[in-house]
């Protein structure tokens, strides 16, 4: 049964995309821990991230490392966090997160719930940085 992250790629699920290549898709988390939470993910479907070949990997983290700049761009914040947890989905993901503080990129936390209207602003100001 494919991921959720698959439907996603397929469009069998919306998403807000920040941005997409051949192999890479990066959108905002359903269920952010802050504004601009993102995740990037591999088009192919991997449940471990580890479990990539080496090239898949470097190519996914260069890919993460382009989203994370316009994040920072985009969305006031003292850093871009990264965390790689992959307990949610089985699908291999990077979470991007901008931080004010490490508390930001504490999973613990409490979700936060946006409006579609938010994640459209959200969306759009990352994809014209």
């Amino acid at each position: 049964m494919a991921s959720i992250f698959t439907k996603i790629v397929n469009g069998e699920i919306p998403s807000y995309k920040i941005m997409e290549d051949e192999k890479h898709l990066a959108f905002l988390d359903a269920m952010p821990l802050v504004k601009g939470h993102t995740l990037v993910i591999p088009k192919q479907e991997t449940d471990l991230i580890f479990d990539l070949n080496s090239e898949a990997f470097k190519d996914l983290f260069g890919f993460a490392q382009k989203v994370a700049k316009k994040l920072g761009t985009a969305i006031p914040c003292k850093r871009v966090g990264i965390a790689v947890l992959g307990l949610e989905v089985p699908h291999a993901h990077i979470h991007l997160i901008p931080m004010q503080s490490q508390q930001d990129i504490n999973f613990g936390n409490e979700r936060l719930k946006l409006s579609p209207e938010e994640y459209t602003e959200i969306q759009e100001k990352i994809v014209k940085a």
